[in-house]
Order: C-alpha cells, then sequence, then structure tokens
C-alpha cells in the first residue's frame, strides 16, 4: 500500500509538470522571437506560470531540467529586461528545487560565458550584480557540488573581483569566501589565483568595498593555499592606516582568525604578530579591545599547545619575577612567549618603520614597540643596540607622537633592564657624541628604573652629565631642556641618594643657566636647585652653595688664565657668584683672586666688560653678597688697586670706553654702599683721584655723571683731611663739567664743589691761595647767571656754601658782576647771606 503511494505521486509530479509545460509552449516558443516586447512577455509569462505559483518541489525541479536552455539562452537576449527577466526566474529556480546541482553542468558555462570572459560580455552592472547574486545562491544551495567547477569559478572571480561597479565587487568576495568554505578540499589548488585581484581592489575608494576584500582576502587563505600570507601582507599592513574604522577591524579580526586557525600559522607568527599588536594601539576602543580578546585567545591556545615546553614556567608564573610598570596588566606567559620568541625577526622591521618617510607609520611602529617590550620584558637585553639606536633616531623625530611613545618604550627598558647593561651603552654614546636625542634616552630608562638598582651608578651618571662635553657643547635651548630634564629626573627617582652628586649636579644646573639666555629655563634650573635641596632636607639651595662653594670656585678657575668672551668657565663664574648670593661672603679669598685675574687690562675686553657688569651688581648690594659675612673690608685697597683702578685708564675703541664705564659704575657701586672707611680712602686717593678726574672728560654721559658723584663721595669719605693742594688740582676740573652738555652733570659737579668746600679745613691759607679762590669765585660766578632756573638754584647754594672761606673776596666778585646778570636777584641774595655771616662774625 505505501509503495502505491509512492509511486503516485511522482506520477502525479509528472503530469502536473507536463501539464505546465504543455501550457507553457506556446510562450517558450515566443522566447526566439524577433520581437523584443514578445519575448519580454514569454519570459513574464512563464515566470507567472512556474515559479511564482506554489508548486510541487518535485514539479519545479522537472519544469527546471525543461525550461533551463531556453532561460539559460535569454541571458544573452539583446533586451536588458529580457536578461533581468531570466536571470531573476534561474533564481527562484534555484532556490526553490531540491536537487539545483543539477543545473550546474549548463549554468555554470553560461556564467562563465557572461561573467568570465576577458572582455565585458555582460555591459549592464546591476544585471551583472544579478548574476554574481545568482551565483553566490548556487554556491549555497550546491555546496561541495561545485568542486568540479574550480577552475570556472575561480575564473569568473578573477574578472568580478576588479569589476568596474562597487556592488559587484562586494557580491564576488562573498562569492568568493563562501565558495572557498563549501570546497577547501580542492579550493587550495586555485586559491592563489584569487589573491592577485583582490590585492588590486583592497585599496578601493569605497570602505564597504575595502571591508568586504579582506573579509575574503581571509577566507580565500584560510581554506585556500596558506603561502598566500606572504603576497597580502604589506597590503594588510597599509590598511591598518586607514581611515575608516570598519576597515581596521576587519584587518583585525582576519589576522587574529589566522593566528588562531591557519594551518600553518607557527611559521607566520612573526609576520603576522606585529599586525595584530598594532591594532592594540588603535584610537577606537573597540577594536583595540578586539585584539586584545584576539590576542589573549591566541596566546592561551599556544600555551596549551606547547604546555609540556613551558612547564617550568608554568609552575612559576604566579611569581613575578621582574618589576613591572605600574597600572599595566601582565600578558598570559603564552603571549609572552610568542613575542619573545620571535621579537629578533619582528624587531629589525620595526626599527625601519621608526624611520620611515611617511608620519603615520613612524607613529604605528613606535606604539608597536611599546607592546612588544611590555611582552618581552627582561628578554629585551639581547636586543639593546638595536632598540637605543633606534630610540635615538626616533626621538628626534619631528612628530611629537613618535617621541611620545619612544619616551614610554624607552622607560620600559629601564623598568626591565639591569642598569648596567643601559647605562653602559647610553653613557658611551653620550660620550661620543652628545645629542638631544641621548638625552631624552637617558632621562627615559632612569624615570623608568628605581632608586634601588641606579644606586651604584649614580656616580657615574653625573660625572657623565658633568663633562664639557655633555653640558657644555651647545646653547641651543632644547638641548639645555633636556638636559636639565635628566637632572630633574635623577632628583625625582633617587631623592636623598642624589647628595651622592650633588657638585656634579650643581656644575651641570649652574652650566645650564650661564649658557641660556631663556628667562623661562633659569626659572626652571632655580627650581630644580630648590628641590635638589628639599630632597636632601636641607633649607634652601644656598646651603648646596655653601657646601660646594669652595668646589665651584676651583671648577671654573682651573682655567681663568685662558678665559676669553667664548669660554664657558666665564659665564658659569658669572652664574655662580650671583646664585650663591650671602654665600660669596664666605669666600672671598677664592672669588676676589679670580676677579683680579680676569680683569687686568690685558684680558679680553668683552669678557672684562661682562664680568665687570656682574661685579657692579654685586657692589651694588654688597650687604646680601660680598659683604655678608662683614668681611670685605679687608679686601677693599686690593678691589681699587688691582682691579677698578688699571681699567680706568684711557685706551682707544668703544670696548675700552665701555670697560671705563663699567668700571666707574662698579667704583660708584663700592662707595654708594658706604662700605670704604677713610683710611682706605686715603690710601688709594693718589692712584684713584687722576684716573676719576680723567673719566670727567670720557665722551660718555653716564660715565661724566657717576665720575662727578665719585669725587663727590670721595670727598665726603676723606673730609677735611686732604691737603689744600690736591684739593686745588681737583676743583678745576670740576669747573669744567659745570659747561658740560648734560644737565645731570652740571648738577652733580656742582654738588661735587659744594663738597669740596666743606672739605677745605683751616690749613687752607686764605692769602695763599687767593687767586685759586678768586678762580673758582668768578667761575661759579658766571654759570650763576645760566638761562636754568635749576641749575642757577644749585650754583647759588655752592657760593653759600663756600662764601665762608673768604666773605670779602666774594663780595667784591659778586660786586664786579652783578650788574651783568640778566636777573640780580641770586646775587643780591648772597650779599645779604654774606653780611649776615659777617654780623655773626662780629
Amino acid at each position: 500500500m505505501a509503495a502505491a503511494v509512492v509511486m503516485e505521486e511522482p506520477a502525479a509530479e509528472v503530469e502536473q509538470a507536463v501539464a505546465v509545460c504543455q501550457a507553457l509552449s506556446r510562450h517558450i516558443n515566443c522566447l526566439g522571437n524577433e520581437s523584443k516586447s514578445s519575448r519580454r512577455r514569454a519570459l513574464e509569462c512563464i515566470r507567472a506560470g512556474t515559479v511564482e505559483q506554489q508548486l510541487p518541489s518535485g514539479v519545479q525541479q522537472r519544469l527546471l531540467a525543461s525550461l533551463l536552455r531556453p532561460l539559460l539562452s535569454s541571458l544573452s537576449d539583446p533586451a536588458e529586461r529580457c536578461r533581468e527577466l531570466a536571470a531573476h526566474t534561474l533564481a527562484d529556480f534555484m532556490r526553490a528545487v531540491p536537487r539545483p546541482y543539477e543545473a550546474l553542468p549548463q549554468l555554470i558555462p553560461t556564467a562563465v560565458q557572461r561573467l568570465g570572459q576577458q572582455e565585458m560580455t555582460e555591459p549592464a552592472e546591476e544585471l551583472r550584480l544579478a548574476l554574481l547574486q545568482l551565483l553566490v545562491l548556487t554556491v549555497e544551495v550546491c555546496g561541495r557540488k561545485l568542486a568540479s567547477y574550480l577552475e570556472d569559478m575561480v575564473r569568473i572571480l578573477q574578472r568580478t573581483i576588479v569589476d568596474p561597479f562597487p556592488e559587484v565587487k562586494k557580491k564576488s568576495c562573498e562569492c568568493a569566501a563562501k565558495y572557498a568554505k563549501c570546497t577547501y578540499e580542492t579550493f587550495h589548488m586555485q586559491s592563489e589565483t584569487l589573491i592577485k585581484p583582490l590585492m588590486q581592489t583592497i585599496s578601493h575608494q569605497h570602505s564597504k568595498v575595502r571591508v568586504a576584500v579582506i573579509q575574503a582576502t581571509g577566507t580565500v587563505i584560510q581554506y585556500g593555499n596558506g603561502k598566500s600570507v606572504d603576497d597580502v601582507l604589506s597590503h594588510l599592513a597599509q590598511r591598518l592606516f586607514d581611515d575608516a574604522p570598519l576597515v581596521r577591524q576587519a584587518v583585525t579580526e582576519v589576522v587574529g582568525s589566522w593566528l588562531l586557525e591557519l594551518r600553518d600559522r607557527y611559521s607566520y607568527f612573526y609576520k603576522l604578530i606585529p599586525l595584530l599588536l598594532s591594532s592594540c594601539s588603535d584610537e577606537i576602543p573597540h577594536i583595540r579591545e578586539l585584539a586584545s580578546d584576539y590576542w589573549k585567545k591566541i596566546g592561551l591556545q599556544w600555551q596549551q599547545e606547547n604546555e609540556d615546553d613551558l612547564k617550568d614556567k608554568l609552575d612559576w608564573s604566579t611569581q613575578l619575577s621582574v618589576r613591572y610598570p605600574a597600572g599595566a596588566e601582565r600578558p598570559c606567559l603564552g603571549c609572552r612567549e610568542l613575542v619573545f620568541r620571535n621579537l629578533s625577526k619582528i624587531l629589525p622591521a620595526v626599527s625601519r618603520d621608526m624611520t620611515d618617510w611617511v608620519p603615520a607609520t613612524r607613529v604605528k611602529a613606535s606604539q608597536l614597540l611599546i607592546v612588544l617590550l611590555l611582552h618581552a620584558e627582561d628578554h629585551i637585553t639581547q636586543h639593546m643596540e638595536l632598540l637605543l639606536s633606534t630610540m635615538y633616531r626616533s626621538c628626534a623625530d619631528e612628530e611629537t607622537s613618535v617621541v611620545k611613545n619612544s619616551v614610554k618604550a624607552a622607560e620600559l627598558i629601564g623598568t626591565f633592564v639591569d642598569p648596567e647593561v643601559f647605562l653602559k651603552l647610553i653613557l658611551m654614546a653620550l660620550e661620543k657624541s652628545s645629542c638631544t636625542a641621548h638625552l631624552i634616552v637617558l632621562g627615559a630608562v632612569i624615570r623608568g628604573s628605581s632608586a634601588q638598582v641606579l644606586h651604584p651608578h649614580l656616580l657615574r651618571i653625573g660625572a657623565t652629565l658633568a663633562l664639557p662635553d655633555t653640558c657644555q657643547v651647545t646653547q641651543k635651548v632644547e638641548y639645555l631642556e633636556h638636559l636639565l630634564v635628566c637632572v630633574q629626573i635623577l632628583i625625582t627617582v633617587c631623592g636623598k641618594q642624589c647628595s651622592e652628586i650633588n657638585l656634579p649636579l650643581l656644575k651641570v644646573l649652574v652650566t645650564i643657566a650661564s649658557l641660556t639666555s631663556d628667562q623661562e629655563l633659569e626659572n626652571k634650573v632655580e627650581k630644580t636647585l630648590a628641590s635638589l635641596a628639599a630632597a636632601q632636607n636641607l633649607n634652601n639651595f644656598l646651603d648646596l652653595y655653601r657646601q660646594h662653594i669652595s668646589q665651584l670656585i676651583g671648577w671654573v678657575a682651573d682655567t681663568q688664565h685662558q678665559w676669553t668672551t667664548y669660554s664657558v668657565q666665564h659665564l658659569q663664574f658669572k652664574t655662580i657668584i650671583i646664585q650663591s648670593g650671602p654665600v660669596l661672603g664666605e669666600s672671598l679669598c677664592e672669588v676676589l683672586p679670580v676677579l683680579k685675574t680676569c680683569l687686568q687690562p690685558n684680558r679680553d675686553p668683552e669678557m672684562r666688560l661682562k664680568v665687570f657688569t656682574v661685579l657692579s651688581k654685586l657692589l651694588l648690594n654688597a650687604n646680601e653678597t660680598l659683604n655678608s659675612q662683614g668681611h670685605f673690608s679687608s679686601y677693599l685697597e686690593m678691589l681699587v688697586r688691582d682691579i677698578l683702578v688699571p681699567n680706568l685708564l684711557w685706551h682707544a675703541g668703544r670696548t675700552a670706553a665701555a670697560i671705563r664705564t663699567t668700571a666707574v659704575s662698579c667704583l660708584w657701586a663700592l662707595l654708594h654702599s658706604k662700605m670704604i672707611t677713610l683710611e682706605q680712602a686715603l690710601g688709594v686717593y693718589e692712584d684713584l683721584m687722576p684716573k676719576v678726574v680723567a673719566a670727567l672728560d670720557e665722551d660718555s654721559k653716564m660715565t661724566r655723571l657717576l665720575a662727578c658723584q665719585i669725587v663727590s663721595a670721595i670727598l665726603k669719605v676723606c673730609g677735611n683731611q686732604l691737603d689744600p693742594d690736591k684739593l686745588n688740582k681737583l676743583y678745576p676740573e670740576l669747573l669744567k663739567r659745570l659747561d658740560d652738555g648734560l644737565d645731570e652733570v652740571r648738577i652733580a659737579a656742582a654738588k661735587a664743589l659744594s663738597v669740596w668746600f666743606q672739605c677745605v679745613g683751616i690749613d687752607y691759607d686764605q692769602l695763599l691761595f687767593k687767586s685759586h679762590l678768586e678762580f673758582l669765585y668768578r667761575g661759579l660766578l658766571v654759570h650763576l647767571d645760566d638761562p636754568d632756573n635749576n641749575i642757577q638754584k644749585q650754583l647759588f647754594d655752592v657760593l653759600k656754601v663756600g662764601s665762608f672761606l673768604s666773605p670779602s673776596l666774594l663780595t667784591q666778585e659778586i660786586e664786579a658782576v652783578k650788574h651783568k646778570h640778566r636777573s640780580p636777584y641770586y646775587c643780591e641774595q648772597l650779599l645779604q647771606h654774606i653780611q649776615a655771616l659777617n654780623r655773626d662774625a662780629s
């Protein structure tokens, strides 16, 4: 009974199929009609009578067998609409029939004829897409049955992957991936031929096309020939720089799946690992997480596959044998071992990429280097020369991101590598050729290290930094800033232990302050000095100078006889005596001999000028510098006689004039501080005053003004202790200055004459020196008639002070010129003053 039912069902299907075919026979015949509309209507009727009907699958199978040839012929119809209807009808048939593979012997050759020719046979883009959709459907429903059509399928895909229409490209990639999966047993024989068209399309302008190509490439190689990895690696690496996150994500997924599932993955670890680890530094968090998840799975899988080799390490994996950066998660043993075992092959390529001409490549390579070092840990010791040479170049990169990443990598070196190893190489490089990059790397490795392991090497670090070829090699602010950063890092990391290298660090800081004219950098140096003192629980940086002032002075004084304006040493000396402040007063016996040596007239003029400028600043604030201990007075005569007086001698030239001006300024600062005593003033008077008097005739207005003020100050100190002859030699020079072109000089000269009158004592014989008094009074009365009222008032005051010497003589001189003055007011006032003096005297 059951057998009868089975026989009846096929018979019924056959009868139904025959009936449908008879009903469609007229339409099938119309497919060859010359009328386009007739062919179109025929295809529509065929479609309506078959696939659009709810027919049993067996009937559909028999109908397809009858209609396959006419439908495939219609794929070449001149009318685009007819070809479209034929393609969609075939697709519906392939989806509905139970044995679609029976159509393959006729379908695949037709597909090759329409899509796989060298010249494009199907001109319509949408129809090529429809045919590709039909082909994808065929792959889905036929599966392994398509294995025997490998050559035809590959031929089609080779053409369609490079099709101009983006949708066709995407559908072709989908088709290639699905075909590779379902025919993996034979696909590997032809898979390599698809790599070239895929790589030609991988840089397409549409990101979705690029994603499709990358995914298809992954599947084609996964189920095909693994040797093609070499052909696609460079293209995939380039896609890691793609602006579209989906493209970078696709690369990450493909590489991750290869590292997990590729049959020959062990042979390509060193090529694929850098690609996946590069994604661990992607700017998109989702991609970073995806790459990290893949990497963990890969490491654990490799760890399980090699468990026997890792047994000892697994037993000790819970004990962290190396220092590790704070905040960083330590990768699993499998990940670390994978990187370590392939590092020697990966690092040279990373090193090359870090000096690539494309900035994005350098940035990506520097990010990758950080991840590699974090995995390799102390195993990087054997690669130190390559790593350091790479970082020297990358730390000089114009891209700040590259420098920043290189610094992080260098910090990891400091964390994992023994200082004995990296300091030997870095300090040697620094001694041979000092450059900013060397300092950046040195500072970074010190920051990554610890005080405990650095302590035995502090003396060598300090000595190298203080070498002239290290700290005096250039005045560039960038170099000096990084040198300062090295010192700051040392103080931060080592703290109180820096007391062992206080002197070298002080030398470096003094040199930086000496060579720079950048105020911001000078402020940083002062803060660093304060932090160095604070690290050792000192009150301030002056305590540092107090400990080492003698050594610092001796350090720069070794070459004092060779100093020129280009010498660094005189700049260092200047910085020391300015910054040491009150500590300077404790080292006068060491400082002043150096000043005496470098300020001799036969030394470099420009250098003397700079030193004199510093000396004048110190003298203006002597009580807080040179005289902070009250001992400076014992050196005053030496200062005046051996330093100032020789430099007041006249020499031709502007530089010589500038030196005389600064020397006069120093002398004025010294006198203004009121440290010089009467005995000292009288002791140096004979040597000093002629030079000061000569300075009254200098071209420099400032020199003339200061000279007048100096004369006044010396006279005040000496009081009435000067003999008349010395006084008589002095006043004519002051009278000349009353004719000066600068009113300030004239007023200063008048004030000096007023002091001169006060210095005249009882030994001054009025009768013997009457001619001097007449000359002096007459000169003063001439200027009493000056057009400037201020000058008149100043001269009036001078004559009032000087009237006590010889009132009668002054009265006589006034009467002689009174009628000549344009305004006799001051003459009348003087006469009244003299009368009052006479009344008081009587």
